[in-house]
């Protein structure tokens, strides 16, 4: 695992906070130079701890408003059908998340769609054309109350 100093976190939660921030400015914030800053964030995304940059856009703003939180159980857990649904899972645009958990489901993905029209198609592609859906259960959010993939940084991370 990569060793994480004090200026390390404070430039990952900056870059949380806002990723479009230069990083002259960043530099400022941690008593950087601008060139320290950039190996520091090349080092942070080669080790894998910056998985990615972008923007949080609003799904309703994107004629997306519906948020949908799908559990689902299998038949078999047999590992080539549990690849081919992680692969359709993941290929399927509407899918935010895809979670492979223990318990009672198999699955939990959160979908953002239009309506309930493209829901309902999407669960016949999804859940009834494959061989390996036993059961699903839907749950339509009525309201975000929060959505975030932040890590929490505190200075006892270090």
């Amino acid at each position: 695992m990569l060793e994480l100093d004090s200026c390390d976190l404070r430039l990952l939660e900056l870059i949380q906070q806002d990723s479009q921030t230069s990083q002259a400015a960043l530099g400022e914030r941690v008593h950087l130079s601008t060139a320290a800053v950039n190996r520091r964030l090349k080092r942070l995304a080669v080790a894998g701890v910056i998985k990615s940059y972008g923007a949080v856009l609003s799904g309703p703003a994107l004629g997306h408003p519906l948020t949908i939180i799908a559990s689902v159980e299998t038949e078999s857990e047999r590992i080539d059908l549990l690849d081919a649904m992680k692969a359709a899972f993941a290929k399927c645009p509407q899918v935010q998340q895809c979670y492979y958990v223990t318990g009672e489901w198999d699955f939990i993905l959160i979908l953002a769609v239009r309506d309930m029209a493209q829901y309902t198609a999407l669960t016949r592609k999804l859940f009834f054309k494959s061989n390996n859906v036993k059961r699903f259960r839907t749950l339509v959010s009525m309201d975000t109350i929060k959505a975030s993939f932040k890590i929490p940084i505190e200075a006892t991370d270090l």
